[in-house]
């Protein structure tokens, strides 16, 4: 399978994508307008879980539930969901450097079992991600569960641990392919250590293009030394980011459950779509945050922000 260095930048987070440019080997010096995917925007949308202190999902809040801010402003809700049935558009990303070779067999059965529980046929598509030195796609966006599991059954571990690169070619590359953006529930799941030493792209770029993309991240560590790493940040990073969750399951067995609660929580998320008040094109970042009106006993998931179009 070709091997993927992505490197495009990308100006905005919004709602209509044009054509990006082909890949090149490293990443650009400086962004130019030659090498922007350029989005128009004037509505934000953002989908978001909320649980109880003891992480059950509330499902039954409405609109007057709910206030958003940007910025620390408040801003008014146009549009409010319960999406529980969202088609899903999913990059399962597989560590296959030598530092995860002891479990590796345990992640391939976990992850084929997620696989058949989760994606629907006609509605849902998953692609497989491998990296070590690089990033490569071994399985495009599909809703053919054989094909998934094969690629998944067909990998072998070995090398370095490009992880930063893996997740900034999903989400670029793969994971913004459909529009409209409201109509998908992207999302990340990588299994890894965390530990990257191979990646031409940097953490904060590879967050920068998930945050674009609209992707949540869930991780499920690989580190069993019940030894807190480097990686275990990087790892929870990406997830408290994102809006998704950190698992760090140090038994082997215990990989299905994670996988099998990301797995309900993919289908219980609410959405809020708002008018940024006063709407900036500024290229920047802006922060959300998401709150309900007297409610201290429960807690509010989702990505904290979005970068704004360049005017």
């Amino acid at each position: 399978m070709p091997k993927f260095r992505a490197v495009l930048v990308v100006s905005t987070l919004l709602l209509s994508v044009l054509p990006a440019a082909n890949p090149a080997q490293n990443p650009p010096a400086a962004e130019s307008p030659d090498s922007r995917i350029v989005l128009e925007v004037n509505r934000v949308d953002v989908l978001f879980t909320v649980s109880d202190k003891k992480g059950r999902f509330v499902t039954d809040l409405g609109k007057p539930d709910f206030q958003v801010f940007e910025n620390k402003k408040p801003q008014s809700i146009l549009e409010f969901a319960a999406e529980s049935d969202l088609p899903l558009r999913l990059a399962i990303l597989i560590d296959t450097s030598n530092s995860i070779r002891e479990r590796f067999r345990f992640q391939q059965e976990a992850a084929t079992r997620f696989i058949d529980g989760v994606i629907r046929a006609h509605q849902d598509k998953a692609a497989i991600v491998s990296f070590d030195t690089a990033a490569e796609l071994v399985s495009d966006l599909t809703d053919d569960t054989e094909k998934l599991n094969k690629a998944i059954q067909n990998l072998r571990p070995g090398g370095g641990t490009a992880l930063y690169d893996a997740i900034f070619f999903a989400c670029r590359d793969k994971l913004m392919q459909d529009q409209p953006r409201t109509k998908f529930r992207r999302a990340m799941v990588i299994l890894s250590d965390g530990e990257d030493n191979n990646s031409r792209y940097t953490r904060d770029q590879a967050l920068e293009m998930a945050q674009k993309a609209d992707v949540v991240v869930y991780t499920i560590s690989t580190n069993i030394t019940r030894i807190p790493t480097d990686g275990d940040k990087i790892m929870r990073y990406f997830a408290a980011e994102t809006g998704g969750l950190a698992f760090f399951p140090f038994k082997a067995e215990d990989l299905s459950q994670s996988f099998e609660n990301i797995a309900n929580e993919l289908r219980h998320q609410y959405m809020i779509l708002y008018r940024p008040e006063p709407l900036k094109t500024d290229g920047l970042y802006h922060t959300v945050d998401i709150r309900i009106h007297g409610r201290k006993d429960l807690v509010v998931r989702a990505r904290k922000g979005y970068y704004a179009p360049r005017g």
